[in-house]
Order: C-alpha cells, then structure tokens, then sequence
C-alpha cells in the first residue's frame, strides 16, 4: 500500500516549508524543555544575597549572607532580595530570546 502523504495536493515547496516548519517546532519544544530543567542564579550587594530560579521562573534558592542581616535596616535587605530575584529572572528571559535568535535566525523574515 503506497504512503500517502499528509500535505497532498500542496506543491513540493510549500511540502518543504511545513516540513521545516514542524522541524523547527519540535526543535523549539527540545529547547523549552531544557531551559526549563536549568537553574539561574544572581546576585545583589556584592553577593550578600544570592537568588536562584528554575528555567520555569520560579523562585527555588535564597542565600542571605548573615552580615547582610541588619535589623536597623531591613529595607536594604529587602531591595537586594528584589535587585537579586530580577536579574535571575532577567537571566532566564535572556536565555529564552538566546534560544528563540536560534532557532529563528537561518530563516529569515517572513512577510507577514
């Protein structure tokens, strides 16, 4: 029995356009699922506060250097916490853009 063939009727490049297309999905899906097996961390006020996030963007490491910790001055703490946690936030978002210029940047631009 002959294979038939899914994009029957559709003109031998059109037939090449849609298999690279799904070829670039499934490899773009490859790419999504290792991002987020990974883990990114930064750092705030000279490495007093570490945080790490998984490729996910959730938050599952906080590393406070003791001496960070001033009770007369919390505030301080609280704004390495914030300045740390985005740019390990900011890290995955790079990461992703990283992955997408890859995946994307032998095709091209398209016209719509």
């Amino acid at each position: 029995m002959a294979r038939r063939n899914q994009f029957q009727g559709i003109p031998g490049s059109a037939n090449n356009m849609m298999k690279q297309a799904q070829r670039l999905q499934r490899q773009m899906e490859e790419q999504q699922k290792e991002l987020e097996e990974k883990e990114f961390t930064a750092a705030a006020g000279g490495g007093a506060v570490e945080i790490t996030v998984s490729g996910k963007r959730q938050l599952t490491g906080v590393k406070i250097d003791p001496e960070a910790v001033d009770p007369d001055d919390v505030e301080m703490l609280q704004d390495m916490i914030i300045a740390a946690a985005n740019e390990a936030l900011k890290k995955v978002d790079d990461a992703q853009a990283a992955n997408m210029s890859k995946m994307t940047g032998g095709l091209g631009g398209f016209p719509f």
